[in-house]
């Protein structure tokens, strides 16, 4: 097959192409897929069981990019999906849960996943987590995240909901806390109250509304990623961003690292690094007993 490789991955064949394109500046989709290879038994975990959508950017991050929910075209007939509610009746999304459904996607291009804060199990209007993203304005960076992550961790943790953080793999950090199952209407509106008190407390710092004029030197609380319709960027996917990087988890030490002026943007080849050293630093939140009601 001219300019694929076939490549037997979970006992399927698979006829890998253009492993030698740049589809960032001095990485390749070679390197992108294996990468994916690597990664996967931390990866999969927080993918398992939640319809997935994806950005598709076949010529590189230059060229034009899609947005999708629908499985990909060309996608092989193995790779797992299931029915997702829409207003035109239900629609089949990709389940991202072998390496395999990872390895198949990514040849397609699709190698940026988002998540949503729901399973197929427990259904859209039984969310069991959720997630704040941190978004820094204009005259804002890194280290004014990490502030408002702290202060937002510590606010969670008032109302016993426990913490994990990790970078968007652009500019912000996002947090997740376990919940026991709740609707999405009391969660965005949970986040909602939250961020409104952190705006309270600290106008400094925090704006809580989407406005962009409000944004200077502040960083976005943004409470609308918990919508039953949206999704946020999954652990260790790659993201569509110069230069090459990563949605990492990452400890809270170093966020407080950051907060010193520490950078904390990681490359894929940093992030497995870390994961041998350190594991999956957001193993904790697929733990069952670390899920907690909203107050």
């Amino acid at each position: 097959m001219p300019g694929k490789t076939p490549t037997q991955v979970d006992g399927h064949l698979l006829a890998l192409s253009h492993l030698d394109k740049l589809l960032w500046p001095g990485f390749t989709k070679g390197e992108a897929l294996h990468y994916l290879a690597m990664i996967a038994p931390v990866l999969l975990p927080h993918t398992a069981g939640r319809p997935a959508s994806f950005v598709r950017f076949p010529e590189g991050i230059d060229g034009p990019r899609f947005y999708a929910k629908n499985p990909p075209p060309g996608l092989p007939e193995w790779v797992g999906t299931a029915p997702v509610p829409s207003k035109e009746g239900p629609k089949r999304n990709v389940v991202v849960e072998t390496l395999g459904d990872l390895v198949a996607l990514g040849n397609l291009y699709a190698l940026e996943i988002h998540v949503p804060q729901w399973t197929t199990t427990g259904g859209p209007e039984r969310h069991d987590r959720l997630v704040i993203d941190l978004d820094p304005g204009p005259g804002a960076g890194m280290a004014e995240c990490c502030a408002v992550a702290l202060l937002t961790r510590e606010r969670l943790a008032d109302d016993g909901l426990t913490a994990w953080v990790k970078t968007s793999g652009s500019k912000g950090l996002h947090l997740y806390a376990p919940i026991a199952g709740a609707t999405g209407e009391a969660v965005l509106g949970y986040a909602k109250r939250v961020a409104q008190r952190l705006e309270r407390d600290h106008p400094d710092l925090v704006v809580h509304k989407m406005l962009k004029a409000l944004r200077t030197g502040r960083v976005l609380v943004d409470w609308s990623q918990n919508s039953t319709s949206k999704t946020t960027a999954a652990p260790y996917t790659l993201r569509a961003v110069d230069p090459v990087s990563v949605s990492a988890p990452i400890s809270w030490d170093d966020v407080e690292a950051g907060l010193a002026g520490s950078e904390l943007a990681f490359t894929p080849d940093e992030v497995l690094h870390r994961v041998e050293r350190h594991g999956d630093l957001l193993a904790g939140l697929l733990d069952p007993r670390a899920a907690h009601a909203l107050p």
